[in-house]
This record gives structure tokens, sequence and C-alpha cells, in this order.
């Protein structure tokens, strides 16, 4: 089902049904906590888990287990009630991709090249597909197909059933570390050459490209037929998803590899310079920005009324107003997107530590 309105910039945003996160910032729409009530201020850590290793993957979670990745190697699951980790998996190389769920498996790129498919209930290898560059991108399923960019310069689909090749792009003199975005029948992917990409998901042919001034590392979002993404040139871009024309774009103080979220006709953004930007999303025009007094460079998640970003800890702003609500520290940074399930935020940190805060 998915939410109807007469803002253009909340359409493509499912309802939600249920409490699962499957990929990066909820679903395949990016939907993050759109539609979920403003959580209050975490009172407490129901449990907090030590896994001895770097975070800076986000968490995906489909009960009864919370699965994140950590940069020494592993796979984790880990039980929401209680904390307690039931199984890992080696991957033989530094993990920074964001695992996403497919039917039973678990999937997630590594440093090594490889891309893993993993059972998520017994920690089971399913299959692994090779490329030639580290991969730090999140796989993106739609179709039963896997969507995956590397740093070899190529857009891979694979099998999600085995991880055969259905196809690669090569793009040409770029890095992919952006996750893409996997509409009916397209791809978009943001590229280290600087270009924006829009590619046909059945055969890997380009359609279109856009240049920016620098190399892109944000993951786009779409919406009402615009697609939303940040560079390293300093700009937040708005870009028609149809033919990648400029609508407009927007300049920061520094890159941008942040990934926007959208809600309500509103752009919300954080950049290296430490600012989060709110931009209308139909004009670009600026609405409101705060400083936080670090770089931001994790996705931000965006409720009806809510703007969670993550600097010294996690912040909670008023979506409209800019003004904080709260705001959680929790030892080094956290720069990822929390999962938020009813009133527990699921979060994991840079010194290793995953929290379940309520």
């Amino acid at each position: 089902m998915t939410a109807m309105t007469d803002n253009p910039f909340v359409t493509d945003v499912p309802a939600l049904a249920d409490n699962d996160w499957i990929t990066l910032l909820k679903d395949n729409a990016r939907s993050g906590g759109y539609g979920a009530p403003a959580m209050p201020s975490p009172t407490k850590a129901r449990w907090q888990t030590r896994l001895d290793s770097p975070i800076r993957s986000s968490p995906v979670l489909r009960e009864p287990f919370l699965y994140t990745t950590a940069q020494r190697g592993q796979l984790h699951a880990i039980r929401t009630d209680d904390g307690r980790e039931i199984w890992k998996f080696e991957a033989g190389g530094k993990i920074n991709s964001t695992p996403s769920l497919s039917g039973r498996n678990v999937l997630f790129g590594c440093d090594n090249g490889k891309i893993f498919a993993v059972n998520g209930e017994n920690g089971a290898k399913a299959w692994e597909a090779a490329t030639e560059g580290e991969i730090w991108a999140s796989p993106v399923v739609r179709q039963g197909i896997v969507f995956m960019g590397s740093a070899d310069g190529h857009v891979y689909a694979l099998d999600a059933k085995n991880g055969k090749r259905v196809w690669k792009s090569e793009l040409l003199g770029g890095r992919l570390y952006s996750t893409a975005y996997a509409a009916e029948k397209v791809i978009y992917a943001g590229c280290g050459n600087g270009n924006v990409y829009c590619l046909d998901s059945a055969t890997g042919q380009i359609l279109w490209k856009t240049p920016t001034g620098n190399g892109i590392d944000s993951s786009p979002a779409v919406v009402g037929g615009t697609l939303f993404i940040g560079s390293q040139d300093f700009f937040v871009y708005a870009l028609d998803a149809d033919s990648g024309a400029v609508r407009w774009k927007y300049e920061t103080g520094l890159g941008v590899s942040s990934a926007p979220a959208v809600s309500g006709g509103t752009l919300v953004i954080g950049s290296k310079d430490g600012e989060l930007y709110a931009l209308d999303a139909a004009t670009g025009n600026l609405k409101w920005k705060v400083r936080s007094g670090e770089a931001i460079v994790g996705p931000v998640v965006f409720s009806d009324s809510t703007v969670y970003f993550q600097s010294w800890g996690l912040q909670a702003l008023d979506g409209t107003t800019g003004k904080m609500i709260w705001r959680a520290g929790l030892g080094m940074g956290v720069q990822n997107a929390p999962v938020i399930v009813g009133k527990t935020i699921y979060l994991t940190s840079l010194d290793g530590d995953v929290y379940a805060l309520e």
C-alpha cells in the first residue's frame, strides 16, 4: 500500500505495515521513519552489546534479529529482546557495507571484493559472488535481482537466489561507494567520477548521466519524479529522474556524503561543514540549518515531524524549525542511520557497541 497525498514529494513512500528494516533507511523507497510517531527522549539502554570492532554500517532488522556488519570482517546476528549475539559470520575482509535482507538471506559487500548471502537464521553461507574492487555500498534487491556497485567501477546485477551474474555495467573512471536506488525499471547511482547515472535495470545500459563537480559517495533518494543527491563539490542536487536535467542545486560549505531524507516537501541532508540543512524539495530554498560541531556524513532519518541524525551521538530535531528536541551521547561517534521500531531505537557506533535505547 502506498501513502497518497497531494504533495508530490511524499509519493513513492510505502505505508509502514511492519517493523522490518530490510536495507539502508528501511526499504527500497528509503522511507526511514516516515509515518512513525516522534520518539521521546531515550531514558535508558534496554541492552548494550560490545562487538570489539568499529562499526561504520547501519543495522537492519527482521524480528527476532538485528543484523550488523563490523569492520573487522564479521556479520553479526543479535537478538532484539536481550542483545545476545546468536551467531557471527566471518567474511575474510574488512566490512563497511550496510546489509540488506532478501528472503531468508542477509546480503552485504566486503573490502575483499566479494558479495555474500548468509542465512539469517543460522549464519550459514548461501552464496558468494566476486567483483574486482572493495565494496562499501549496500546491496539493493528488487524483483529478485541484487544491484550493487564496486570500487572496480562497475554496477553488478546478480540473481538473488544464487548470486549468478545477470549483467555488469562499467562506469568509466569511477569507483562506486554510493548505494544505488532501484526504481521499477531503472537504477540510479552516484559515482566517484562525479557523475550521477541512470541505468536500465534489465540490461545495465546507461540511459543518462549528469555531471557534478567532484566525486559522489552520497546515496540518492527519488521522490515525486525528482532525484536528490549530494556531491563532494559541496552541492546538493535535485535532478529530473527521467532525463537527469538539473532542477536546482544548493551549495553547502564542504563535501556532501550524507544520504538525503525527504518528507512533507522538505529535504534534510548533512554536510562535512558540520551543518544539517533543511531545503524546500521543490525549489532548493533554505528552510533552516543547524550546526552540529562535527562533519555529518551519516544518513538522515526523517519521521513525520522529527529529524534524527548522528553527530556526537544521536540527535532529534523538530522537522519544521530545526530546534533540538533531545540528544543521546553514545561514546565514540555514530556515523550511520538508526533503526526506529515502536519505542525503541537501535544504533551501532564506531566504538563497537550496539545499543537498544528506549
